[in-house]
């Protein structure tokens, strides 16, 4: 059985495709794209809407019985700021290992984008009068007043 499995991989390592794509230098990034996607996949939501990230921390945190972040909105500043880093940080190390790894720095890449994209969007929402200027809009629509 052996001797069939070595057989497998060196037919699998002969050929420069395969011996890639059998690779952690493409199943890593493949497997890490899942925080990107989701991340640009945020930025067209309404910053009070729950995304996927939140509902799954939502999720986690709603064992202790904390339902705070159901209203906290969809953005957390420092996830935000954590994933921001995070990316800069890969994209850097995609660029320096040996062969450099041109996926992992696309995928690092797109998520600094969308992650700076939401932190602009978190701060113009919570701190620069965004959530002020969207219940006003609510507000005119309904023919109430602004709170």
């Amino acid at each position: 059985m052996a001797a069939v499995i070595k057989a497998i991989n060196a037919k699998i390592r002969s050929n420069k495709v395969l011996d890639y794509f059998c690779s952690t230098h493409f199943w890593g990034p493949v497997s890490n794209f899942g925080i990107p996607l989701a991340a640009v996949m945020d930025t067209q939501k309404d910053p009070e809407i729950i995304g996927f990230l939140a509902l799954l921390s939502f999720a986690l945190v709603a064992m202790n019985y904390d339902r705070r972040i159901w209203r906290e909105g969809l953005i957390s500043g420092q996830m935000t700021g954590a994933l921001t880093i995070y990316s800069a940080t890969f994209m850097r190390y995609a660029l320096a290992v040996t062969p450099q790894n041109y996926l992992l720095f696309a995928c690092h890449a797109i998520n600094f984008s969308a992650q700076l994209t939401q932190g602009y969007r978190y701060l113009n929402y919570w701190n620069w009068g965004g959530r002020e200027k969207a219940l006003a809009v609510k507000a005119a629509e309904t023919g109430e007043s602004a709170q």
